[in-house]
C-alpha cells in the first residue's frame, strides 16, 4: 500500500499496516520526517517519477494523507491518471471538500468531521479485519479446498471488482502484492482490500 504524505496521519497508518504485516512506502518530502521503522521514498508526491518509484504501478492501493484538500484532490487525479483500477483513499480536512475528492476519482475519503482526528484507523481486533473507513477492509480469508491450485486471477474472476488481493500467507511465510498468475497454495490465508459489499460477495461465493 502507498502512502502519500508522512505526517502524524501517514505514519499512524503506516504503524498499523505493519502491525499487520502488510506492505507499505510512504512517499514524503521532510526527511526530518522520515522514521527509521518505515520504508520511505524520500520526494514530491506531486511528481509521477517519484510515484513509480514508490510502486504505485504494483500498489494494490493508495492514501494520500496531507492536511492540504486541494493538494489532495491534485493526488487523487494523478494517481487515478497513473493506475485506473487502484484504490484510492482520501484524507480531507474539511467537510465540504468530500464531494470534490470523490468527483476527482477517490473511492473513499476520510474526514474529520464523520471519523474523528484519531479514529482513521480503527483495528477491530474480534473480526480480524483492518478497518480503513466505513465500508472498506482488509480481511483476510482462509482460502477454499475447491480453489487450491489455481491462480489469483481465476480464484478472483467471479467476485466484485471492489475486492483486490494484498497478500497470501501460507507455512508461517507472506507474499505481499503477488502476481495474479500466482497460484494459490492448499490451506492459504489470502489478505484482501475492499468494500464491504465485495468482501460480502467474496465470502459468498469463496464459502
Amino acid at each position: 500500500m502507498l502512502i502519500l504524505g508522512g505526517g502524524r496521519v501517514g505514519q499512524a497508518i503506516a504503524s498499523v499496516l505493519a502491525k499487520r504485516n502488510i506492505a507499505h512506502c510512504i512517499v514524503e518530502q521532510l526527511p526530518e520526517l522520515v522514521q527509521a521503522s518505515s520504508v520511505y521514498v524520500i520526494g514530491n508526491a506531486e511528481e509521477e517519477d517519484v510515484l513509480r518509484t514508490a510502486g504505485i504501478m504494483e500498489a494494490p492501493a493508495v492514501v494520500t494523507t496531507t492536511h492540504d484538500d486541494d493538494l489532495n484532490v491534485y493526488l487523487t487525479l494523478l494517481c487515478r491518471h497513473l493506475r485506473p483500477d487502484i484504490q484510492i483513499l482520501s484524507r480531507a480536512a474539511l467537510e465540504r471538500n468530500v464531494p470534490t475528492l470523490h468527483r476527482a476519482g477517490a473511492d473513499f475519503v476520510m474526514s474529520y468531521a464523520s471519523l474523528g482526528a484519531n479514529t482513521i484507523w480503527n483495528y477491530l481486533m474480534h473480526h480480524d479485519v483492518l478497518m480503513v473507513t466505513e465500508g472498506l477492509n482488509v480481511f483476510q480469508v482462509p482460502l477454499p479446498a475447491h480453489l487450491a491450485g489455481k491462480t489469483i486471477r481465476e480464484a478472483m474472476s467471479h467476485c466484485a471488482p471492489g475486492c483486490h488481493v494484498v497478500a497470501v500467507r501460507t507455512a508461517g511465510q507472506m507474499q505481499i502484492n503477488p502476481e495474479p498468475s500466482m497460484r494459490l497454495p492448499p490451506h492459504a490465508d489470502v489478505i484482501l482490500i475492499g468494500t464491504a459489499k465485495a468482501e460480502q460477495e467474496l465470502l459468498q461465493i469463496w464459502t
